[in-house]
């Protein structure tokens, strides 16, 4: 699994490295006397103890052996397995293209009652439009040198849209006024990007908020996250998908919502917006 200093992914490795280090101290083992135990040599105790090295099932399975507690190694498996799919970077999700990630995201909404939603840069997927989509995607797959299948990737995308008109679902979007004036696409795929976002505002799924250039910070500009049904908030950076499962961090990605909420605007001075912002491209 990639490290990154800026997410929990590290962080949660190490917790998971320092609950087998208790595991064996409990037990009463050196790292020598585990490693004999499990047949290895000392050096890979080591390292799984410092998290430098993610223990595989067989692993784990034999540390608890080796320690007297086989009952723990199911919870531990599942959260080894939780930290290796926390942080994965673009490249390798999308080392095959774009189009599979994108139906993964869509069975995530599919599964999704309330998602939350701040971005700060791009319109979220479910209100792009075919022409922002492609213009957005065509940047990312040059940008990271992966295989081209845009076309594709982007009729996934579109396809998420339906979410804002069956099953139930519900989104309530946060969106820095900068997300309007971005130059993502050409003006005239702008132009409809800016139309449909007016369209599905009054829509019983969506609940909109600006946050205008104007307003004054209680919460700086994060990096967009969807925060679904309380239970994950994935964070997009510029090299990875982060997810987020923790309690903790749940409950501070809420609170940084409430407060961006506090500042954005709705309704008629959102539209406002949204129409300011199409006549600087008439």
């Amino acid at each position: 699994m990639p490290i990154s200093p800026s997410s929990s992914a590290q962080a949660a490795r190490e917790a998971l490295a320092v609950r087998l280090t208790h595991l064996r101290r409990d037990a009463g083992l050196t790292g020598k006397e585990l490693s004999a135990r499990c047949g290895w040599h000392p050096a890979k105790t080591t390292r799984i103890q410092k998290g430098d090295a993610p223990p595989s099932d067989a692993d784990i399975r034999a540390w608890c052996a080796a320690c007297g507690v086989d009952d723990q190694a199911d919870d531990l498996i599942a959260t080894a397995r939780a930290v290796d799919s926390m942080y994965q970077e673009w490249r390798r999700l999308h080392r095959t293209g774009m189009r599979k990630v994108q139906q993964d995201w869509n069975t995530l909404h599919e599964q999704t009652r309330i998602c939350r939603v701040y971005v700060s840069n791009v319109f979220p997927g479910f209100f792009q439009t075919p022409g922002f989509a492609t213009a957005l995607m065509e940047q990312i797959t040059a940008f990271q040198g992966t295989p081209n299948d845009v076309a594709e990737a982007v009729a996934a995308r579109i396809a998420r849209s339906r979410f804002l008109y069956q099953g139930g679902h519900r989104y309530v979007v946060l969106m820095e006024e900068s997300v309007l004036r971005y130059r993502t696409a050409d003006p005239d795929a702008m132009r409809d990007q800016l139309r449909h976002l007016l369209t599905v505002m009054p829509l019983a799924s969506v609940s909109l908020g600006i946050i205008p250039f104007t307003a004054q910070r209680t919460i700086w500009p994060l990096e967009a996250f969807y925060l679904h049904d309380d239970t994950t908030v994935v964070v997009e950076t510029l090299t990875a998908e982060i997810k987020v499962k923790q309690p903790r961090e749940l409950a501070d990605y809420a609170s940084a919502f409430a407060g961006l909420a506090e500042m954005a605007v709705r309704g008629e001075a959102a539209r406002a917006l949204i129409q300011a912002a199409l006549e600087t491209l008439e």
